[in-house]
């Protein structure tokens, strides 16, 4: 291990496509997101890699033949030491089953996994203490729950609905906002939408989701290349998370869902739930969603409409919380990024 030496990668040069050739080796490949890379280097010969998005790392992998060299370990530990500098403590990693002893080796524990992926934490990162620490902030008691996890972006009338009819037909009501910023409007402004929404009803409490809560656009799409794989494999990890940890802390025995006519993430998702959470003891509960003029009423259609600048037809569907804020100086940064994208998220 003495001569191998670890390079930092100009993801913006050439030295992009080398990293690209080394992974494809592997049947990887290095995902868009990337923030940051770094490869071994010995005798100028690339023999690792590995990336890093947010607090998660990704792209990994070691020439075969010297997997016992050490070469694992120098990159996760440069990767862990970048990240600590600039204040992250708590790490992830998806990957293969098959590999999850490399990381075990130094220091990751896992959370969950299913045949295709598992999901491993680093650092100061604990799932337990987490979602402890979650369920003692929200002042919650342990009651009997049902709970719904929402992206709300943005709030809608349909969000509203479902909200509404699990509020009327159970005691108490958990509603996670997805807290990932990968959505185009930001976290924090779906938070606050959301609880502007439904204030009337006293017994929901919106809560953020946390590092547990998995969205399907972190999930990294670098080792399993098939969408429809990729797809299941996100669903099936995050509701077994969900059944395995936050359901039996917060007292969860309903989940509600809303239909899907649009996206096929969210009907997979759908079907994932209704597979998983029954053999935990949890229902699962399906809403049809409300339409306007024979169209559900979806985030998505009403990112459509932003674009398409039609207001009248968007005030049908949506709070009038939501609908002033849109039509607020503090939106206007995110209406334009919703026009110039090509399809909004």
């Amino acid at each position: 291990m003495e001569n191998v030496r670890i390079e930092k990668i100009n993801l913006n040069s050439s030295q992009r496509l080398k990293v690209e050739s080394f992974l494809s080796t592997f049947n990887l490949f290095l995902d868009k997101d990337v923030e940051y890379t770094i490869v071994a280097k010995k005798d100028e010969e690339i023999v690792g890699t590995c990336s890093y998005f947010g607090k998660i790392l990704k792209c990994f992998a070691v020439k075969e033949g010297i997997q016992g060299e050490g070469i694992a370990s120098k990159l996760i530990t440069h990767i862990t030491n970048k990240l600590f500098d600039e204040g992250i403590y708590e790490t992830f990693i998806f990957t293969k089953p098959k590999n999850k002893y490399i990381f075990k080796g130094i220091h990751y524990h896992e959370v969950y996994a299913t045949d295709e992926v598992v999901l491993l934490e680093g650092g100061m990162a604990s799932i337990e203490k987490f979602i402890q620490n979650m369920f003692k902030k929200s002042k919650l008691g342990n009651e009997k729950k049902a709970a719904l996890v929402m992206n709300c972006n943005p709030f809608t009338l349909g969000h509203r609905y479902i909200i509404e009819k699990a509020s009327k037909e159970n005691d108490k009501v958990v509603v996670f906002i997805v807290e990932e910023n990968r959505s185009l409007f930001p976290f924090h402004v779906r938070m606050d939408l959301t609880k502007k929404g439904i204030e009337d009803l006293k017994n929901v409490k919106i809560l953020p989701g946390g590092n547990y809560i998995i969205s399907s656009a972190t999930f990294p799409s670098y080792f399993i290349r098939e969408a429809d794989e990729r797809l299941k494999a996100y669903t099936k990890l995050d509701a077994g998370i969900f059944s395995k940890f936050i359901a039996p802390i917060f007292h969860i025995q309903r989940r509600y869902v809303g239909t899907e006519p649009y996206c096929n993430v969210t009907n997979e998702y759908n079907q994932t739930l209704h597979e998983v959470l029954p053999k935990e003891g949890i229902e699962v509960i399906e809403v049809d969603r409300i339409g306007r003029n024979d169209k559900a009423i979806s985030a998505s259609f009403v990112r459509e409409l932003i674009k398409a600048e039609n207001w009248e037809e968007m005030r049908k569907l949506l709070p009038n919380s939501t609908y002033e804020f849109l039509k607020s100086n503090d939106a206007k940064e995110i209406i334009q990024k919703i026009k110039r994208s090509d399809s909004p998220h």
